[in-house]
């Protein structure tokens, strides 16, 4: 089973589909500062790389992180002091901020993926929390409880005060981190991690090193994150507290919970929902934003059990079964036909 999950092919039905909504993700990403406030849309676009990246660990391995704000916020801190002390273009800064956060992944990474389930989560809270205790302790390089104030935005010269041109100028550096995850998860290397994460005992027992596995979804999810969490932190001018906190792991968690567990576009569908219900009740003075947010979250999950865009693929699939229930109608697309087991294969 797992060897021919590796050797899955999409039908190709869907492909057009597939190259369907690239394009029109493409295009709503483009129009998105001309239809909201530009740094709000900037907000979105920043938390669906980083809510993507902790899907990547969640949908795809199996593996719950309430930890991802220490690489968030480790990144944020490191771009923002990058581009303040040395004045490299942002991307640069941004790029600084996810290489150190990898970094930090894998000795944390390291000692977690030895755990699963709540087990996991919780090691990865106790590791985000001391790295909260560091940043606000280390006050003449963070700023503690005041936090690393006046990032600046440079880009070889130009003026990016103005945020919808600055959506313009971090937009690349969403989509090269969205455009990675896509290309890891429909990678061999993405079809075993959902191997494992179905049956590890199964894919451990076949030859694959399950840990070394987590550890480089792990990283590579930590990396990803960080590359969202510069940009957010370029984006404010500003970096605090709050990004190392974890209740920014338990809102990205929310984010693609919402949207859909082990759906890239489910992620970028959560953190829109959510950065805009956030914006439009601050804006109105409305003081019990956690209370809505988690309303809406309680909802979701009651009645959606996979998520909003889950529900979408199941109203889509059902749609298309009742069609080719009527007459004239064309036959599906059959279904990969299962790997001729040989010997080299089977168990002696």
């Amino acid at each position: 089973m797992i060897r021919s999950l590796l050797h899955h092919t999409e039908p190709a039905s869907r492909r057009p589909l597939r190259y369907l909504l690239l394009a029109a993700g493409l295009l709503l990403a483009l129009a998105l500062p001309w239809l909201i406030y530009p740094p709000v849309a900037m907000d979105i676009m920043a938390w669906a790389l980083f809510a993507a990246a902790v899907d990547l660990l969640l949908g795809y391995t199996g593996l719950l992180s309430f930890g991802h704000a220490a690489f968030w916020g480790t990144a944020a801190y490191t771009a923002g002091l990058i581009s303040i002390h040395s004045g490299l273009p942002f991307p640069v800064a941004v790029l600084g901020g996810a290489a150190l956060a990898a970094a930090l992944a894998v000795p944390i990474g390291y000692l977690c993926v030895r755990n699963s389930g709540i087990y996991f989560a919780m090691v990865t809270l106790a590791f985000a929390q001391m790295i909260y205790f560091v940043a606000n302790q280390w006050r003449d390089l963070t700023g503690g409880e005041n936090g690393l104030q006046g990032i600046p935005r440079e880009l070889f010269g130009l003026d990016l005060s103005d945020p919808f041109v600055f959506y313009y100028a971090g937009l690349p550096v969403v989509l090269v981190g969205l455009f990675c995850l896509w290309r890891i998860i429909h990678s061999p290397f993405g079809h075993v991690l959902v191997a494992i994460r179905d049956n590890p005992a199964r894919a451990r027992a076949i030859g694959y090193p399950v840990d070394r596995y987590k550890l480089l979804a792990f990283v590579l999810s930590a990396a990803l994150s960080g590359l969202a969490g510069g940009l957010f932190a370029i984006s404010h001018g500003f970096a605090s507290l709050q990004e190392v906190y974890w209740t920014t792991s338990g809102k990205a968690v929310m984010m693609v919970v919402l949207g859909g567990i082990g759906t890239l576009w489910g992620s970028a569908l959560g953190a829109a929902l959510v950065v805009q219900l956030e914006d439009y009740l601050s804006t109105s003075g409305f003081n019990g934003i956690g209370l809505v947010t988690g309303t809406v979250f309680v909802l979701v999950v009651l009645l959606f059990r996979q998520g909003l865009w889950g529900a979408a693929r199941q109203l889509r699939a059902a749609v298309a079964r009742s069609v080719r229930r009527r007459p004239g109608a064309p036959p599906p697309d059959p279904a990969p036909a299962e790997p001729v087991p040989t010997p080299s294969t089977t168990s002696r």
